[in-house]
């Protein structure tokens, strides 16, 4: 079978994309991007072509552009190319070239196929049949690398599928070919393609792989390539039954309450296998491998303990864990006017009414989310913030002062609880703990004519 039918039978195999669609395909100049123009020219497909001058190897990067330039007159088709400045890119970044590069690539990659995809709904007035698809040149040798870069950085199972053949936008039609399957086809077709003369480093890690890691291992297992490329069929199987049942686990163990998960411990420590279980957890919220062993170590902490991530925090509480978003350390007040009805705010919406005497039943509102307060006592503007260290009101039925501190711990709030607790404040004085206990030096009593009433209503 030659390279062209089976170029042809992959697509129709894993259903990449249709015939009539369009493809926009992301070309270097390489030997792989190269004979992947000449197979979709063959093939009959209509594409575009777009080429990246990252600006990192000088003359044979404009070299590079040239190339591609003529490469789109040889085949008639439209050819986008553009300038990074990706050294700057990565330095104001703080990452890798190799991740600017990506990073930019896409993105860019992304903004043609948007206008490709806005200019066909334009001309034809409704969304059009036909979808629009990148086509990148990733091959055999490609997916190995990359099984072998994500099993020394330590990815999880989810790394050892190799590179999807289909994933959102992209197509990736030629990773059944191994490479000197394409340089051959690149000789019997006389197709000329320029060489990156930085692929024959080892500064970078997958080049490492290609020039000297694979060779060593085919030196002591030959067919080290061709087991390779069965192992990751094997390991995409394999990664479907995992994820049905981590997903199984996952459903029976986590708890959503609002922006929070929760996860009780006792239940989590009896999973089975338990290092992979919470693995799976925990890297959906910014998590890396090498923090499950101290989210497991949590298990048996002390409450009050956490772990964070970039973005979110887990905690032990009691017998749960907690799974919160970072805090925002700023500041927020609110300023309350006599005249406010309804103000929204973090939680949800708090409300206020006036209740004059002929309207009061003389039954006093006992419920968490509602306050009653002597609006005789009540001094307008109002103050609604967060809790801070060192706040104290006199809890109803108290006639002494606790700090909100020590109330929380009475209480049993979690530590996201505490975070997220508001207080409506009168003078300095706080005359309600929003949600949980008003002050009793302004409560109702007897002689109270008007009633302030501010209720709570959590979105």
């Amino acid at each position: 079978m030659n390279l062209l039918k089976e170029f042809e039978q992959y697509i129709k195999q894993q259903n990449l994309f249709n015939a009539k669609d369009k493809l926009l395909l992301a070309v270097s100049g390489g030997v792989d991007s190269v004979v992947l123009c000449e197979l979709c020219s063959l093939a009959g497909f209509d594409f575009m072509i777009a080429h990246c001058n990252f600006q990192l190897r000088a003359a044979e990067s404009e070299r590079d552009e040239n190339f591609v330039r003529e490469l789109g007159k040889k085949y008639a088709v439209e050819v986008f190319v553009k300038k990074f400045d990706t050294e700057k890119y990565a330095a104001d970044n703080k990452c890798s070239i190799q991740v600017a590069a990506r990073e930019l690539r896409y993105a860019w990659f992304d903004e043609i196929l948007n206008d490709v995809k806005n200019n066909l709904v334009s001309t034809t007035g409704k969304q059009p049949a036909t979808a629009v698809w990148l086509l990148t040149a990733h091959h055999a040798n490609d997916n190995i690398e990359t099984l072998l870069l994500n099993f020394f950085k330590g990815t999880g199972i989810s790394g050892l599928h190799g590179i999807i053949p289909k994933q959102k936008n992209i197509c990736r039609p030629l990773l059944f070919a191994k490479k000197e399957m394409l340089l051959a086809f690149a000789k019997e077709k006389h197709l000329a393609f320029v060489e990156d003369s930085s692929n024959a480093s080892n500064k970078y890690a997958r080049n490492y792989f290609r020039n000297e890691l694979i060779p060593g291992l085919q030196k002591v297992f030959p067919q080290v390539e061709e087991n390779l490329l069965d192992n990751i069929e094997r390991f995409v199987e394999i990664e479907v039954a995992y994820l049905q049942f981590i997903n199984q686990q996952k459903k029976g163990l986590m708890e959503n309450k609002g922006n929070e998960v929760h996860i009780p411990v006792l239940k989590l420590l009896k999973a089975k296998p338990l290092k992979s279980i919470v693995f799976e957890i925990i890297k959906d919220f910014g998590f890396t491998a090498h923090q499950t062993g101290e989210v497991i170590g949590l298990l048996t902490s002390e409450s009050g303990k956490y772990i964070p991530s970039a973005s979110h925090r887990i905690i032990k509480n009691r017998n749960w864990l907690i799974i919160s978003p970072n805090q925002t350390t700023e500041a927020i007040n609110i300023l309350v006017e006599e005249t406010s009805k309804k103000i929204k705010f973090q939680p949800g919406t708090i409300s206020f009414d006036m209740i004059t005497a002929d309207k009061f039943s003389g039954h006093i509102q006992t419920a968490n989310h509602i306050a009653q307060l002597d609006a005789g006592e009540i001094k307008f503007p109002l103050l609604l913030r967060k809790w801070k260290a060192g706040d104290y009101f006199y809890p109803l039925g108290m006639n002494r002062k606790k700090k909100l501190s020590r109330f929380f711990i009475d209480q049993k709030l979690s530590v996201t609880q505490k975070e997220n607790t508001w207080v409506l404040e009168m003078d300095k004085k706080i005359i309600w703990v929003v949600g949980m206990r008003i002050d009793n030096r302004f409560k109702v009593i007897n002689s109270t004519k008007n009633i302030l009433q501010v209720t709570l209503t959590v979105s």
